[in-house]
């Protein structure tokens, strides 16, 4: 017979998520390591049309488990966890602070 090993291991995939579900998950998982999520994000990544982009942000917000930022500059919205608006705007504020104070200390440096 044949001298091949079988796949121990081998388990059966669990269906595929729907886009509704990547793009939930997505969220989460950018607010739970301090970042915005912007919806025109949505549109590329998923590859998804941009009308099914701000269908799906309108029914996550509806649901209650995100909130909605508008872009100081840009004027675009951006998604978060509920809750973590505040945590998250600080994060990017640090973020700033300090990549303004690493290009100021490598032109000193020069």
């Amino acid at each position: 017979m044949s001298d091949r090993k079988q796949f121990r291991n081998f388990k059966k995939r669990e269906p595929s998520l729907t886009t509704e579900q990547k793009v939930e998950q997505f969220i989460i998982r950018n607010s739970r390591n301090g970042f915005f999520t912007k919806v025109s994000t949505i549109s590329y990544k998923f590859d998804v049309s941009n009308d099914m982009a701000w269908s799906i942000v309108g029914e996550l917000l509806s649901s209650g488990l995100f909130d909605s930022v508008h872009d100081e500059y840009s004027g675009e919205m951006k998604l978060c966890e509920t809750g973590k608006v505040y945590v998250i705007k600080d994060l990017e504020i640090k973020r700033k602070r300090d990549k303004y104070k690493s290009k100021t200390k490598h032109k000193i440096k020069k």
